[in-house]
C-alpha cells in the first residue's frame, strides 16, 4: 500500500481502554482499532496485475493479525480482539483511512467515544510510531475541546445509567454477578469515570491533564487543584485497592470476571493475599472504599434533581414540549421578566438545540426560585441575562451552570455586586469555573505557589512537546486572567480592602512578568548566557503597588552585560518579550505596556545599560532626567531581573531621591506639571473627579512626590518604596508637614481609592457630586496649601 507520494502508506494498531493505559488485567482482551493513513490501491505485481484497494488490503490485515492472537489452538490463545470500539462499531469497516476517522469524529462522534480515545494509544508497528503524531492530530480535538466542556456530564449519566443497568440484568437470578467489584455502585468503573469526566472536561485547557493511566491521571488533577489532595488519595487508595481485588478474583479460575466469589475458602485466600486477616476484615475494607468512591462520584455527578426544571414552560423527556421562557417568569420582577422576554425572541435562543434550550430553561427557572427567596437580586438577574445572550454560541457554559449550581449562585451575586465582573466574564468566559473553588474567598494570591504551578504545567506541555510559543503564552494569559478574577471575587464578596486588592494584583503583574521573563530568554535564538542580565523596572500604579484592574504596566527595562552584543541582544529580547504580554491571542492578552518613561522617552532607546541609566538620573553629562522623571522615580522599583541587579537599581533609585535640590525651583516645577497634569483631564462644570480635580488623588502623590525629592537627602528612611499612605504618616512622624494633615491626608487618599475603585468597578464615572467627598477633599487641600502653597507663584488658583 503506498501514498501519492510512493511511500509506505502506514498502518496504526491503536490500543484502547485498558490495553491503552497499560492497566491490562491477567484475563483481560484487548480492545484494537486498525487505522491507515490513505485510501488508495497498492503496488500489485511488477507486470501491473493484482493490485487491490487499501481498504481490502487492510482488511486483510485485520483478519490476519486478530486471528493470530484472538483464535484458540491446541496451545490457547494470546489475547482475546474486542474490535467493537472502532467507528460504527461491528458494522463498520475493520480498518478505517485516516480521513475517515476525523469525518466521523465531526459528523457521528459520540460522548462516549471520546472517554474512550482518552485512553488510545498506537501500540504497533514500531516502525509506525514516528508517524503517529498525525493520528494524534485528529483524536486530540475530538477528546478535549478548547473551552470548559460540561456538556458531558450528562452523556456521562446516561453512559453510566446503561452500564449499570446492564450489570444489573446480567446479574438478574445469580447473585455471584450482583457483587461486581468493576461496575457495582463505588466499584473501579466509577473511579475512572470520575478521573475521565474531570480530563475530558478541563484537558482542553490543562495539557498536562492528557495521560491515560488512572493513577497518574488523579495525581495531576490533584496537582492542578481540580481535586482535593486527601480526596485524590481516597481515590487512588480505593482504586489500587479494587483493582488488586480484580487481579485476584480473576487468578481464581482465570476468567474475564469481576464478581466477588461466593465460596467462603475463596474469600479467605483472597483476603489473605491482601495481607488481611480474612474475610470479614477484607470486605469491612472493600466497603469504606467502595464508599468513598461513590460519595465522590455522587458528589460529581449525581444530584440530578437540583437541575431538573419543574413547573409551566419545562418539558421532560423524549418528545416534551418546546421550553418556554416566558411562562416562568409570571410571578417575577419586572425588570428581569421584561428582559426575559426579549431575550426568548433572540436569535441566538430560537437558534439553539432542544437540549442546550432545556438547560436554558432550567437555569431561568432556578433564578426566578431564588429571587422569590432573596438569595440574589434583581440587577443580578437582570445582568445574567445580559452575560449569557453574546455565549449562547457556547452552550457548554449553560451545561456548566446547570451542571454546578454554587457556581451559578457565586456568578449572580457577583453580577449584582457590579458592572465590570461581567464585562471579564465575557472576555474570558473560562474564568467562571473559579468559582466553584472552595478555597476562592479563603485565600490571597500567593505568587510562589502561582510561578510554581505554571512552571509545573510548562514541563508538562515540554513533555508531550506541544511547549510552543502560542502554547505557553496562552498558559500564561488562562493562568493570570483566572488570578484576577479569583482577586475580583474576593473584592466584590467584601473579602479585600482596596489596598489588599491593589498589592495581589501587583503581586501577580510582578510574577507573570518574572515567568515571562524566564521563559522568553530560554527560547531567544540569540541567548549567548544562561540567564539574561536584564532588570525590568515599573513606575506608576505597578511601581507603587497601587495596580488595578485593567491597569497598563509602565516598564523601564535595563541590562547589567559587557558583552559587546548586549545592546543590540537586549533590544531584540525585550521586543519578544513586550509581545509576549501585550499579543491578543486566542485567550486574550496579559497587560498593555507603556515604555514613555525611560529614558528619553519614545525617542530613547528601549533598553538602556544601567550606568547609562545611572548617569542620565543623576545628571552626569549633557543627556539628563527632567524633574518629572525624578516624580516617577519616587514610584520605581524592580519587578523582574536578577537579585543582584535589582540591588544595584534601588541603589541608583537611592541616590537620585537623596540628591541635593533647591526647594522653591523643585516646588515650581512639580507645581507646573500638576497644572499641566490637570489641564490634560477637564472636568465637567460642578463635578468632582476623585483623581485629577484639586483635592484629588493627583494631588496628594505630587505632594508627596515634593516631599521625598526635598527631603530624601536628609532622611533616608523616606527612600523606602512603601507606598502613598504609609510614607505621608512617615513625614508626619518626621515633622515635615503639621500634625494630623499627614495622616488625614493619608485617610483621604484612602477614601478617594476607594471611591474611584468602586466608580471603576460599576463602570461608572469618577467625576461625583462634590459634595459626598467633601471631607476628604479639604484634607487633600490642606495637604496641598501646607506643603505646596507657601513658595509657589499662583497657587492661591489651585
Amino acid at each position: 500500500p503506498t501514498k501519492p507520494n510512493g511511500a509506505r502508506c502506514e498502518v496504526w494498531i491503536v490500543g484502547m481502554g485498558k490495553l491503552g493505559a497499560r492497566e491490562l488485567n491477567v484475563s483481560s482482551d484487548i480492545d484494537l482499532i486498525f487505522i491507515y493513513e490513505c485510501d488508495g490501491q497498492t503496488q500489485g505485481r511488477a507486470d501491473g496485475t493484482g493490485s487491490i484497494s487499501h481498504a481490502e488490503y487492510f482488511g486483510r490485515l485485520v483478519r490476519r493479525v486478530t486471528a493470530l492472537i484472538g483464535e484458540v489452538t491446541d496451545h490457547g490463545f494470546v489475547f482475546r480482539v474486542d474490535l467493537a470500539l472502532r467507528p460504527n462499531g461491528q458494522s463498520g469497516p475493520p480498518a478505517l483511512p485516516l480521513a475517515a476517522l476525523e469525518e466521523y469524529f465531526v459528523v457521528q462522534g459520540r460522548e462516549w467515544e471520546r472517554f474512550a480515545w482518552l485512553k488510545s494509544r498506537v501500540v504497533a508497528p514500531r516502525q509506525a510510531l514516528a508517524s503517529a503524531q498525525a493520528l494524534r492530530t485528529v483524536v486530540l480535538p475530538f477528546v478535549f475541546r478548547r473551552y470548559l466542556d460540561y456538556g458531558v456530564f450528562e452523556a456521562l449519566r446516561t453512559l453510566h445509567r446503561q452500564i449499570r443497568e446492564q450489570a444489573g440484568r446480567r446479574s438478574a437470578g445469580r447473585p455471584a454477578r450482583a457483587n461486581d467489584v468493576k461496575l457495582s455502585r463505588g466499584g473501579i468503573r466509577e473511579v475512572e469515570f470520575i478521573v475521565q469526566l474531570l480530563q475530558v472536561v478541563r484537558g482542553g485547557q490543562f495539557p498536562e491533564l492528557r495521560t491515560r493511566p488512572t493513577l497518574d491521571a488523579l495525581q495531576r488533577l490533584a496537582a492542578a487543584g481540580l481535586v482535593p489532595t486527601q480526596t485524590a488519595d481516597e481515590l487512588a487508595q480505593a482504586y489500587t485497592f479494587l483493582r488488586a481485588t480484580e487481579h485476584r478474583i480473576q487468578y481464581l479460575d482465570d476468567q474475564q470476571t469481576h464478581a466477588l466469589p461466593q465460596d467462603d475458602a475463596d474469600l479467605d485466600w483472597l483476603a489473605r493475599s491482601l495481607g488481611l486477616a480474612d474475610a470479614s476484615a477484607f470486605l469491612q475494607a472493600l466497603d469504606g472504599h467502595r464508599e468513598r468512591v461513590a460519595t465522590e462520584f455522587d458528589r460529581l455527578l449525581g444530584d440530578a434533581a437540583a437541575r431538573e426544571c419543574r413547573g409551566p414552560g419545562c418539558g421532560s423527556g423524549a418528545g416534551a414540549p418546546t421550553p418556554n421562557l416566558t411562562a416562568l417568569i409570571t410571578s417575577a420582577p419586572e425588570d428581569f421578566a421584561q428582559r426575559v422576554r426579549s431575550f426568548a425572541n433572540h436569535a441566538r435562543v430560537l437558534a439553539l438545540r432542544d437540549d442546550a434550550r432545556q438547560r436554558l430553561v432550567r437555569l431561568v427557572q432556578r433564578t426566578v426560585a431564588w429571587l422569590a427567596e432573596g438569595r440574589v437580586n434583581t440587577t443580578a438577574a437582570v445582568r445574567s441575562v445580559d452575560w449569557l445572550e453574546p455565549l449562547l454560541r457556547r452552550e457548554a457554559y449553560l451545561a456548566m451552570l446547570l451542571e454546578r449550581p454554587q457556581v451559578h449562585e457565586r456568578l449572580l451575586r457577583l453580577l449584582g455586586a457590579a458592572r465590570w465582573p461581567a464585562v471579564y466574564m465575557r472576555q474570558h468566559p473560562g474564568v467562571i469555573d473559579e468559582l466553584a473553588s472552595d478555597l476562592l474567598l479563603a485565600e490571597r494570591f500567593d505568587p510562589v505557589a502561582f510561578e510554581s504551578e505554571l512552571e509545573r504545567r510548562r514541563v508538562s506541555l515540554a513533555a508531550t512537546r506541544e511547549d510552543d510559543d502560542e502554547a505557553l503564552m496562552n498558559l500564561l494569559r488562562r493562568a493570570q486572567h483566572a488570578e484576577v478574577f479569583r482577586t475580583l471575587a474576593r473584592d466584590v464578596e467584601g473579602c479585600l480592602s482596596v489596598e489588599q486588592v491593589a498589592d495581589d494584583l501587583s503581586a501577580l503583574a510582578d510574577a507573570v512578568l518574572a515567568i515571562t521573563q524566564r521563559w522568553c530568554w530560554s527560547r531567544y535564538k540569540k541567548a549567548h548566557r544562561a540567564d539574561p542580565r536584564l532588570a525590568v523596572i515599573s513606575y506608576g500604579k505597578l511601581g507603587g503597588k497601587e495596580l488595578g484592574y485593567g491597569s497598563d504596566l509602565d516598564l523601564v527595562f535595563v541590562h547589567d552585560d559587557a558583552d559587546e552584543r548586549a545592546g543590540e541582544v537586549y533590544g531584540d529580547f525585550v521586543r519578544k518579550l513586550i509581545t509576549w504580554l501585550t499579543t491578543q491571542t486566542r485567550d486574550g492578552a496579559l497587560y498593555d505596556i507603556d515604555t514613555a518613561l525611560r529614558p528619553n522617552g519614545n525617542a530613547g532607546l528601549l533598553v538602556t545599560s544601567l550606568d547609562a541609566f545611572e548617569n542620565y538620573q543623576l545628571q552626569r553629562g549633557s543627556n539628563t532626567a527632567w524633574t518629572w522623571e525624578h516624580q516617577a522615580m519616587t514610584r520605581a522599583r524592580c519587578s523582574s531581573g536578577p537579585a543582584d541587579l535589582a540591588q544595584r537599581v534601588s541603589a541608583v533609585r537611592a541616590r537620585v531621591l537623596a540628591a541635593p535640590r533647591a526647594a522653591t525651583a523643585l516646588r515650581d516645577e512639580i507645581a507646573a506639571m500638576r497644572e499641566r497634569v490637570r489641564a490634560a483631564h477637564p472636568v465637567v462644570a460642578g463635578r468632582f473627579d476623585v483623581k485629577h480635580s484639586p483635592g484629588g488623588m493627583v494631588d496628594v502623590e505630587f505632594a508627596l512626590q515634593y516631599l521625598l525629592l526635598a527631603h530624601a537627602s536628609h532622611h533616608p528612611e523616606l527612600i523606602d518604596n512603601l507606598g502613598t499612605i504609609a510614607l505621608l504618616q512617615r513625614c508626619e512622624a518626621l515633622g515635615l508637614i503639621g500634625v494630623g494633615v499627614g495622616s488625614a491626608a493619608a485617610n483621604a487618599y484612602r477614601e478617594l481609592r476607594r471611591a474611584q475603585h468602586s466608580a471603576r468597578l460599576d463602570e461608572s464615572s469618577t467625576q461625583v457630586e462634590p459634595q459626598g467627598l467633601q471631607a476628604e477633599r479639604q484634607a487633600v487641600l490642606q495637604l496641598w496649601q501646607a506643603v505646596m502653597a507657601p513658595m509657589v507663584s499662583g497657587a492661591t488658583a489651585h
